[in-house]
């Protein structure tokens, strides 16, 4: 079965988004190749259950992740379950393929301290820049949204008199964010600012614009958190997704209820959200050794 076929049913009927469709391309072409070069197969419709797993060895063996080896191996799942559906092949050679165990992770998150210095206390730039880019960077930890989410907010998403923001996820899953207070008022600004530009926007434009009204690209929004976060830590990862992390990480160490956090951050189940219960445990953690008597690193009374 062409891999084009199946890439059509992701895209139109299962509504998957446009960069999941380019991952799962990216990743049968690749099998395809390793068939064809490394086999001598013809095409994944003649692959084995020995060639998913000599396939799999040949990543690991160049340096693949784990993590990436098993994405890998999902897009083939999902492509050989379309297969068999509609009766290309009788049998599915990743069925019986034991995925390689991953370590556990923990997502990273910026200091609640560091996040403070970054919006009350590091300078803007002027103008149109200053307040767009300032913009970003809390609609993102202020709303916890994924970068695809960002990028296509348009105004009309914002309605200002309920205070909320609509957000559409994946598999265009639609959900309602709460905006507080001081991010609506940057927003305020933000589109007066905006509707002033030499070229306005015109309407159905995405939210975040460049200074002579066009889009801003992912790649520009991806640039300019790292550039900001760089500013107040010097940790690995400083992407929009880190603050992604960093918006529920905060929410459980103040107490929200852990059914609310999934619900603001789209999250299908909520064993996605659980992850970020290990981080404030982790914390509490700290804190009981640093200062109960019994913890292990705390001060101790002299007899």
């Amino acid at each position: 079965m062409p891999v084009e076929r199946f890439l059509e049913h992701l895209a139109f009927e299962k509504r998957a988004s446009p960069l999941t469709v380019k991952a799962y391309r990216g990743d049968l072409e690749q099998f395809t190749r390793f068939l064809e070069e490394e086999i001598g197969l013809k095409g994944p419709a003649e692959a084995t259950d020995k060639a998913v797993r000599g396939w799999m060895m040949r990543m690991l063996e160049e340096g693949v992740g784990t993590r990436s080896v098993n994405r890998k191996l999902s897009a083939l799942r999902a492509y050989y379950h379309f297969a068999r559906t509609v009766g290309v092949v009788h049998a599915d050679p990743t069925a019986l393929i034991e995925p390689p165990k991953t370590p556990k992770r923990l997502p990273e998150f910026v200091a609640e301290r560091s996040m403070k210095m970054l919006l009350e206390e590091i300078p803007w730039p002027e103008g149109f820049i200053g307040e767009r880019d300032r913009l970003l960077l809390e609609l993102l930890y202020g709303t916890g949204m994924r970068l695809a989410e960002l990028t296509g907010l348009v105004p009309a998403d914002i309605d200002f008199r309920r205070g909320t923001v609509r957000v559409l996820g994946k598999r265009d899953k639609e959900r309602i964010i709460p905006l507080a207070t001081p991010l609506l008022e940057l927003l305020r600004r933000y589109l007066q600012t905006r509707e002033a530009l030499p070229v306005p926007p015109p309407p159905g434009t995405p939210l975040l614009v460049r200074e002579d009204g066009q889009p801003l690209p992912r790649r520009t929004i991806q640039s300019l958190v790292k550039r900001y976060l760089s500013a107040v830590t010097t940790q690995d990862k400083r992407s929009p997704h880190v603050l992604r992390h960093t918006f529920a990480t905060h929410l459980l160490e103040h107490g929200a209820d852990l059914n609310a956090v999934k619900e603001l951050l789209g999250h299908a189940n909520l064993a996605a959200t659980q992850v970020y219960t290990h981080n404030t445990v982790e914390k509490l953690k700290q804190a009981h050794r640093q200062a109960h008597p019994r913890g292990g690193t705390g001060p101790t009374k002299a007899p």
